[in-house]
């Protein structure tokens, strides 16, 4: 691997050399390499399309790598992933996908992945999407997360975005059975020109069905972010959707909340709060010693992380 592929790896999933242990790694529209264990098995689909990963019932506490790097310009790479968390099991998956363009061609990578989460199972997905490269063209990355909740199953996801993305549609759909929690933390920094949609659409179908959806971005230059929710409640559920957003310069944040209650059970929430840094938090910094863009920078780090 080249000293560029090499530092994309560490940057989305904290990965210094090729892991032991289950993981999957894909490069530039190809697979790269891959290893399954005895609890986690990576099989590749016959068209070539993509990888199934099976965990095993009652597996616990194990672990899946599976990054994405992109490093050559006019690339458009489709991938179709299906995961299966069996009976029981309590796993965390690490994903990610980082673009490196230094050409005028556009780079693209769109991931569609599809989980199945048996009875009560438990997963824990890591996400980080970076950009980089001093070349013109784009770097595009357009993921789809399809998830099916089985009766008590439990998944939380944390996806970051770091500065560099040119464009992006993140498209999140699921449906929850009887029981089943669903927790999403979002964090978005875009730039320049980027552009950024997130579309959420959750079923609340079973009875004590639970999601929470956290969102947190900042929008810097003339960059647009663009943030859509859509819980659906069809019985006695929760659901609970916080969009956070701080807008500098010539940006812009839109919000767009949509609450379909179908049973008088149902408990669905939404909050929206899009602003400017305060400016009394800038200049208790700057008493501090920082500079006005230290002190933004500041803040705007605390506020993704928080």
């Amino acid at each position: 691997m080249t000293d560029i592929e090499k530092a994309l790896l560490e940057k989305i999933s904290n990965l210094h050399k090729i892991p032991s242990g289950a993981f999957s790694i894909r490069r530039n529209g190809k697979m790269l390499k891959k290893s399954s264990t005895t609890d986690i098995e990576i099989v590749e689909k016959q068209d070539g399309s993509g990888i199934d990963i099976f965990v095993k019932p009652n597996v616990k506490n194990k672990s899946l790598h599976m990054p994405v790097i992109v490093t050559i310009g006019g690339l458009n790479d489709l991938v179709y992933n299906s995961f299966y968390i069996g009976e029981n099991a309590d796993v965390t998956i690490i994903a990610g996908c980082g673009i490196h363009n230094s050409t005028c061609n556009d780079s693209r990578h769109d991931g569609i992945h599809t989980f199945h989460l048996a009875k009560n199972s438990k997963l824990k997905y890591l996400e980080t999407h970076l950009g980089e490269g001093e070349g013109s063209g784009a770097r595009i990355l357009n993921p789809v997360t399809n998830i099916y909740m089985a009766e008590n199953s439990e998944m939380s996801i944390e996806t970051i975005q770091i500065e560099g993305v040119s464009s992006t549609l993140r498209e999140t759909n699921a449906e929850l059975q009887n029981g089943a929690k669903l927790l999403i933390n979002e964090k978005l920094l875009t730039s320049d020109k980027q552009k950024a949609k997130s579309n959420f659409k959750i079923n609340l179908t079973g009875e004590a069905s639970k999601v929470e959806i956290v969102s947190r971005s900042v929008a810097k230059g003339s960059s647009c972010q663009e943030f859509k929710s859509n819980l659906i409640g069809k019985t006695s559920c929760f659901g609970h959707v916080e969009c956070d957003g701080i807008v500098l310069d010539k940006a812009r944040v839109i919000s767009i909340p949509k609450i379909d209650a179908q049973s008088n059970e149902a408990s669905l929430v939404h909050e929206a709060a899009i602003g400017k840094i305060a400016g009394d938090e800038i200049t208790k910094l700057m008493t501090l010693g920082l500079n006005k863009a230290q002190a933004e920078e500041m803040i705007i780090k605390s506020f993704l992380m928080n």
